[in-house]
């Protein structure tokens, strides 16, 4: 999964994040709501772990606008008001569920797994684009009866192009949303595995085609249409 955990006592966030870590999850961190929402106008998350008491714009606000984007993505909120009233303005604004501080780091670990296994009973185990479709368990891609298993950064860069597909994603982007904003992967490191890519495109015989957009990265294209 790619989380986002805003919170603004960095302790505490960095030792959500390593929990999460543990999981093999992808985490970004962010310390105040403007940040979080940065990062929410650029990148698409499986879940948000946000704070109520936030600087500058508080985690209600993010929630308000995340919500009023049409945005989805479960949100688990933390705060260390305990007021019932407090809980039920949280979910009103778009909660998926509320835990008060402090909380067992296990318990915040079952309710995320919960809330994005509850996500994934309303989705399809399917992203499908012109005649190709990816399995998200099995990570694997087909067209027409083939099919190929891609590797774990291949299955995220693929997952990544057809979520949105007809998008230009920068290899910036990319590298974010693969290998993490805090990774030292290089431009060659997407080059690499987009040229894997485009070789078991053709094996499949699909009309989907990976497109290099000069000077702005890549975009899936159906050449059927």
């Amino acid at each position: 999964m790619y989380i986002l955990i805003v919170e603004d006592e960095a302790r505490l966030a960095q030792a959500i994040a390593e929990m999460f870590h543990q999981q093999k999850d992808r985490v970004e961190i962010a310390l105040d709501g403007k940040e979080a929402l940065d990062y929410l106008r650029t990148y698409e998350f499986d879940l948000i772990v946000l704070d109520w008491m936030l600087p500058g714009c508080s985690g209600l606000d993010v929630l308000r606008r995340l919500r009023a984007s049409g945005r989805q993505t479960p949100v688990l909120m933390l705060s260390a008001k305990g007021e019932i009233e407090d809980k039920v303005d949280g979910l009103d604004a778009g909660a998926d569920d509320y835990m008060s501080k402090p909380f067992s780091t296990r318990e915040l670990l079952a309710r995320a797994k919960a809330l994005t296994r509850r996500k994934g009973e309303v989705v399809l185990d399917h992203l499908r684009f012109g005649d190709l479709a990816l399995d998200l368990g099995q990570q694997n891609l087909s067209c027409d009866g083939r099919s190929v298993h891609l590797g774990h950064k291949e299955f995220e860069i693929m997952r990544r192009l057809m979520m949105e597909a007809g998008r230009t994603f920068s290899k910036e982007d990319l590298i974010t949303w693969v290998w993490g904003s805090e990774s030292e992967a290089m431009d060659n490191n997407v080059e690499v595995f987009v040229s894997f890519l485009r070789k078991k495109l053709a094996y499949l015989g699909t009309t989907v085609k990976i497109c290099t957009i000069r000077k702005l990265g890549y975009r899936l294209e159906d050449s059927h249409d």
